[in-house]
């Protein structure tokens, strides 16, 4: 039965069973991603699993879009492999405690930045992330989940694959968990088919004792995912300007990398879900979460796009799906630490590897002869530097760069003049197309100031001075006219562009009819 449910601001139709079998199947994948993250630097599992569980559970009740799955992530591992490398060459012999107090203390300072930016309403800067761009991203995600899944195929502690009945036995049940996540929903959609796989393929290793990998195998000799609550832990470093500037630039990276992920996922959910999220809310509840995860023992993180889609694919839609991944991992630490670590990899593998065929844009493929040929060298270069250094920030930030510089090229070749003499032996040029840093060469081409008459009027109706360098532009080319001793009038600018026109205001007749205010887009926090 579908009842309401209201937690602070968000009031929808809840289907309980569906969040909460899905929030059970989220936390079952949750476990094995958070442990191999925290080994990613050479924490212990519980370092991820305890950020997993507080990121969770804040940002499914704070934040700004219900149904996504945040948690310990690797974009973020990756930057404390950083962190430790300066530490210990800033302090020769420190010790393992005492590089966790300084990731802590990290990723506390990295949630205030966060929540600084989400105040400032950064979040609507989402937006200029182009399409092709958000395709790179997306399809460089899926390479990373599939490609991650490999070393299960490994011998334990080697290099070497798995051989004989082994990897038969590994390759069959990731099969047949892929199968069952694929065929079941055909049937009925009664419950989650990434639940269902995971329950049967664990019930036949275990029921038939099947030698395989398992979760337990995947953690360091005497390692356990057992624990309590996550411990309170206060960071004990100096408080100095030397450990500032330690772990600002790295707390720096963690934000950035951390709502980079968090908003571009929050757009893919967007998208699946046809509804949409609050990017602002989210940076809040992002930082919120990794300040609570420093102090509880957390290596930190951000939305997780694999867990996200796991989760909205099973039909959550709610906050309810999140909250109950968060309790359930919990338990699993506290109580069932012995059944889950019994596991075998081959379900969560199978499960991940659907997770990435999924999140992959096959339509993409189709768009290659239809979209312009810069925006599929944007996609495709996006694509391989997500997959190459999971470097998601610098990877996103490549992409907007190549667009902007596509864009502006683009531009720069559509500006145009039409140019006429009228009845009073004024010549008109009725410009078209903007003006900025990239067209500037070809508007001056535009103008003949010795063989025009004594009087000419410019008319930006259809244009607009968009930069400093339009404005430099035409501050030189009314120059120019002076100097010939002839007067030129600037028709239709925008009123920005007449206060920073200051120095030619001697020759400039202004007509402000019909003139243009240009606006941001504002987000609500």
């Amino acid at each position: 039965m579908k009842k309401y449910l209201n937690i602070f601001d968000f009031k929808q139709k809840v289907d309980y069973k569906t969040e909460v079998l899905s929030g059970l199947t989220v936390a079952l994948a949750l476990v094995p991603e958070a442990i191999a993250f925290a080994l990613i630097p050479g924490f212990s599992p519980l370092t991820g699993l305890y950020a997993a569980f507080v990121l969770a559970l804040v940002t499914s009740i704070f934040g700004g879009r219900p149904g996504m799955i945040s948690g310990a992530t690797g974009a973020v591992a990756v930057v404390f492999v950083g962190l430790i490398l300066e530490l210990k060459n800033t302090f020769p012999g420190i010790e393992p405690e005492s590089i966790l107090h300084y990731v802590f203390a990290t990723v506390i300072l990295a949630g205030i930045l966060q929540i600084v930016a989400g105040f400032l309403r950064l979040g609507k800067f989402i937006r200029l992330v182009p399409h092709p761009v958000m395709f790179g991203f997306v399809n460089g995600l899926a390479i990373i989940i599939f490609m991650a899944q490999f070393p299960n195929f490994y011998q334990k502690g080697t290099d070497e694959l798995l051989t004989g009945a082994s990897m038969y036995t590994m390759l069959g049940l990731t099969l047949l968990t892929m199968l069952i996540i694929w065929g079941f929903p055909k049937l009925t959609k009664a419950i989650p088919s990434s639940l269902l796989a995971i329950v049967v393929v664990s019930a036949i290793v275990i029921g038939f004792g099947i030698d395989t990998l398992t979760v337990a195998d995947t953690m360091k000799e005497g390692q356990s995912i057992q624990g309590g609550f996550p411990p309170v832990s206060i960071p004990e470093i100096p408080i100095t300007i030397q450990s500032l500037k330690i772990i600002f630039p790295f707390a720096l990276i963690v934000a950035v990398v951390g709502l980079t992920e968090s908003l571009l996922t929050l757009n893919i959910i967007d998208e699946i879900t046809e509804t949409r999220g609050r990017g602002n809310k989210e940076c809040v509840a992002q930082g919120t979460a990794n300040i609570l995860s420093g102090f509880l023992s957390g290596m930190g993180g951000c939305a997780m796009i694999g867990q996200s889609l796991i989760n909205t694919s099973s039909g959550a839609r709610a906050r309810l799906s999140g909250i109950t991944a968060a309790v359930m991992l919990l338990v699993f630490i506290m109580f069932g630490s012995g059944l889950i670590e019994r596991l075998p990899m081959a379900a969560l593998v199978g499960l991940m590897f659907m997770v990435a065929i999924g999140t992959f844009e096959w339509a993409s493929f189709k768009t290659f002869r239809k979209m312009p040929n810069s925006d599929v060298i944007v996609m495709v270069l996006v694509t391989l530097i997500t997959a190459v250094t999971h470097n998601l920030a610098i990877a996103v930030l490549f992409g907007v760069i190549i667009s902007a510089l596509a864009y502006s090229w683009e531009n720069a070749k559509r500006i145009r003049a039409r140019k006429y003499v009228d009845d009073q032996g004024i010549k008109h040029y009725e410009i078209f197309g903007p003006l900025f840093f990239g067209s500037t060469t070809l508007f001056n081409e535009k103008f003949d100031i010795q063989d025009d008459p004594e009087e000419v009027i410019i008319d930006f109706r259809e244009s607009r001075v968009a930069d400093m360098s339009g404005i430099e532009a035409l501050n030189k080319l009314t120059e120019r006219y002076a100097k010939a001793g002839k007067k030129v009038h600037l028709k239709h600018l925008s009123k920005d562009c007449i206060r920073l026109l200051k120095n030619a205001d001697d020759i400039i007749d202004v007509n402000l009819l019909e003139d243009p205010t240009y606006k941001v887009a504002v987000d609500e926090i």
